[in-house]
């Protein structure tokens, strides 16, 4: 990735002409009546991405100078500060081209800022897009500036928003299988906005060595738990839509696998194939673009199904992932990487249970009371009705 940013002002459309002040939601990036008071003054580090704005379209890094606020640096997450890097791509260092305003990776080097780079801050405000599952890396980052604050004594504060993916769903995650893809005893959708999940983390003392951050979570109005909420940017490279949101709980599974899930096309996770018409009759083949420069089966022609059209549920759908485990006749090996598809689970049990055979209801059915102890201890860290 260039060590030279483009300014903010030049924002990544998503779905066009979608006006988040249309939603009737007040985000915690809106709520600068409450914000600026807390950070006036203050030496200030954001950690934001292309989805960091109000529900004008602005940025909160250009909403934020122009109130004076004194910004010394930006941390960048996956995908970058621009949000067009590949997955898993390696991010580097490097200045804003508008402000001069240094960017530091966090998916580079280091998942958590440092010491030394927490030095000159007084606080860390978290302000960045999720889609609501366990295995969407920004979480494992607010995690990570949650702790170093906790560990340099700053302040972290998080400017809440909705998820678009909001239930409850997937396996509950065993810490034997923590990793920056699930770093918490949650389901895989875990029906928590960032803000009341940085509250969990806080309160079940889940950082290292138990440590507690000094936190500030600045709710939204005008939203409850359920209400629909579409993206005015996309989150990231290979989430170009609501449809492949919807669909990404359940596809994501497939990365473990020989089976595309449509990266290098232009309909992202909204596509299953392989180079095999055992799979099915629709075809697609994936080429090198910008934020998938070598996806899997690059140049091959897959086979597989369609999804653009498909009507995505409030669930985890495991028939796309069994009914393709079935028709590979691989058996095991289907899992071309037994250890990733393990840690998207949070578990081994998931994989077993497709190859021992078990039914998606069955499969289902063992998620159950792990999922109904999780309810329990995330009601007390809900800021919305439901």
């Amino acid at each position: 990735m260039k060590t030279v940013f483009i300014s903010f002002l030049i924002i990544l459309s998503f779905v066009s002409n979608i006006d988040i002040s249309a939603q009737n939601i007040k985000l915690g990036v809106d709520r600068l009546d409450i914000l600026l008071p807390k950070i006036k003054d203050k030496k200030v580090a954001l950690v934001v991405n292309q989805t960091s704005l109000q529900s004008n379209s602005t940025h909160l890094l250009d909403a934020l100078l122009s109130e004076k606020i004194n910004i010394v640096k930006i941390f960048a997450p996956e995908h970058g500060f621009r949000g067009d890097a590949d997955a898993g791509e390696t991010i580097v260092d490097g200045k804003d081209s508008k402000t001069g305003i240094a960017v530091i990776s966090l998916y580079g080097k280091n998942y958590k800022p440092t010491a030394t780079q927490l030095n000159d801050i007084d606080i860390v405000l978290f302000d960045i897009q999720d889609v609501g599952t366990r295995f969407y890396t920004y979480i494992s980052t607010m995690h990570y500036v949650m702790e170093a604050c906790a560990e340099n004594n700053k302040q972290c504060i998080v400017t809440d928003r909705p998820n678009p993916n909001d239930f409850i769903d997937g396996p509950v995650l065993n810490l034997k299988y923590r990793s920056f893809v699930g770093m918490h005893p949650i389901p895989v959708v875990h029906g928590l906005t960032v803000g009341e999940l940085a509250q969990m983390i806080n309160g079940e003392g889940w950082l290292k060595n138990n440590v507690k951050c000094d936190l500030l979570v600045i709710p939204m109005e005008g939203w409850q738990h359920g209400q629909p909420y579409i993206l005015p940017v996309k989150p990231s490279p290979n989430l170009p839509n609501s449809q492949s949101i919807g669909l990404y709980p359940s596809l994501c599974f497939f990365e473990a696998t020989n089976v595309s899930v449509g990266r290098g096309t232009d309909f992202p996770f909204q596509v299953i194939g392989a180079p095999s018409k055992k799979y099915g009759q629709f075809s697609f083949t994936p080429r090198s673009t910008p934020g998938a420069k070598n996806p899997l089966n690059l140049n091959k022609t897959c086979y597989g199904k369609d999804l653009r059209e498909y009507e995505t549920k409030k669930k985890i759908e495991l028939h796309f992932l069994i009914d393709f485990y079935k028709k590979s006749g691989q058996g095991a090996a289907f899992f071309t990487n037994p250890k990733f598809m393990d840690l998207l689970a949070g578990t081994s049990t998931l994989r077993t249970q497709i190859i021992n055979g078990y039914s998606e209801d069955r499969i289902r059915k063992s998620w159950e009371k792990d999922i109904n102890v999780y309810k329990t201890i995330r009601e007390r860290y809900l800021l919305y009705t439901e």
